[in-house]
């Protein structure tokens, strides 16, 4: 009997063994939303390499069927991303193999073009989302936005419609899915709703109304902090909200002062070391960065600002930016500066300019930034406050204004004609 038992405890202790190995591979193999992991950009990989050319380091490139912005997420094997018809005529979800490249299926939807699109902008910006079970994704088809969701096969499971969209630049924001719940920041000209919906059914469960202003691109994230319930954290022209995520009502709210003219936020949020940063700008070049404290309730527009900076010169708008150990990394988007900030203080602690115009947010990996500019040159420095170090600059030969991806120690990015991935054989 005792025998029999120890073969029991060796066999449960392997099974645990495997499960909870299995699960850190699927957390480290998934980048789900835009921006990775909770859209802090920030991946766990130790082993993706530094330099790449057509001999080496260049696992596969795909060639893609149609233009868009729209950023590649994973989950296992499963390579999700927008593209749309070169005419524009139609919207598609492609999904790829993340092993070899080869396009698994694609699913179509009509569409129209938009003659106001912003020249940086194109008709398929929205980046998917990806829970393991199904992937969701909002297509805009020129006048209103649909949220579509999909199994891994690509059976169509659901449709929301969220209206008609409005904005001088055309549409962009991406969904994140949490806890079985999709989030939508619904920000566009003269209208603003954050937009919860059921995963499993594409319900709407609750809407928050938010002041309008200007179109704004930037997607939520889920703040989660020990011994406190988790708020959905939205930024936009109107300011920083934290919301429960069960029922839209809100925790606690930062209005946005501007000294001038209103500014969109393009760039997302993020969290570190008990402040909430947001970025804002203006094609005239205005930029105005904030730094929130992340502990209030209700209104906390005059206790809870941290410090701001409304630099130009310094800051950026489009692309997100990265910490790391008390310190922010980011590139601007007109010059390429490169910056190394206080995250406490915003000191600027070095800078060092590059190369620009950049469009695509950069990701940290193994305290090394990958930022990659509109040429499709990709620059790796050292996450490193003690000064810029640069570690390797490489090219993918092809425009790129897409962030990439990071997935088991590989880097996805989509270029304006393919998909490459960046690994060692």
């Amino acid at each position: 009997m005792s025998t029999r038992v120890g073969r029991i405890g060796i066999w449960l202790v392997l099974v645990v063994c495997c499960l909870t190995l299995a699960g850190w591979e699927a957390f480290a193999g998934n980048w789900p939303r835009f921006r990775g992991p909770n859209g802090t950009g920030t991946a766990p990989d130790l082993d993706v390499p530094i330099r790449w050319n057509e001999r080496e380091n260049i696992l596969w490139k795909t060639a893609l069927p149609g233009p868009g912005n729209s950023s590649p997420v994973v989950w296992g094997d499963h390579i999700f991303l927008q593209s749309s018809t070169p005419d524009a005529r139609e919207r598609m979800l492609l999904c790829l193999s993340a092993r070899d490249g080869k396009i698994l299926w694609s699913r179509t939807v009509p569409g129209a073009p938009f003659k106001k699109l912003n020249p940086r902008n194109t008709h398929a910006s929205s980046t998917p989302a990806a829970d393991g079970e199904r992937v969701y994704t909002i297509f805009w088809d020129g006048n209103g936005q649909t949220v579509h969701a999909y199994d891994f096969k690509g059976t169509p499971l659901w449709t929301h419609h969220l209206g008609t969209f409005t904005s001088q630049h055309g549409a962009g924001a991406s969904p994140i899915v949490y806890d079985g719940r999709l989030y939508i920041n619904n920000d566009q000209d003269g209208s603003a709703a954050v937009i919860c919906l059921d995963a499993a059914t594409g319900r709407q469960l609750w809407e928050a109304k938010r002041p309008a202003f200007r179109a704004c691109y930037s997607a939520p994230f889920m703040l989660e902090r020990p011994g406190e319930p988790p708020v959905l954290i939205v930024a936009s022209t109107a300011g920083i909200t934290a919301y429960n995520p069960s029922n839209g009502s809100e925790v606690w709210n930062f209005t946005w002062s501007f000294p001038g003219m209103a500014l969109r936020t393009v760039g997302s949020p993020l969290y570190h070391q008990g402040l909430v940063f947001a970025c804002a700008g203006d094609g005239s070049g205005l930029r105005h960065m904030i730094a929130v404290k992340a502990d209030g309730r209700g209104d906390v527009s005059k206790t809870h600002l941290a410090w701001e900076n409304r630099d130009k010169s310094l800051l950026p708008y489009v692309p997100t930016i990265l910490a790391r150990g008390g310190h922010l990394y980011y590139i601007t988007d007109t010059i390429g500066l490169a910056v190394c900030m206080e995250a406490k203080t915003g000191k600027v602690v070095w800078s060092e300019r590059l190369e620009g115009p950049v469009t695509a947010s950069p990701v940290l990996i193994d305290g090394k930034v990958y930022a990659i500019n509109e040429a499709g040159t990709v620059y790796v420095f050292a996450a490193d406050p003690a000064g810029f170090k640069l570690l390797a600059k490489n090219s993918v030969d092809e425009p790129v204004r897409a962030s990439p991806a990071v997935a088991d120690n590989r880097l996805f990015i989509r270029g304006a004609n393919h998909l490459y991935c960046i690994a060692k054989k």
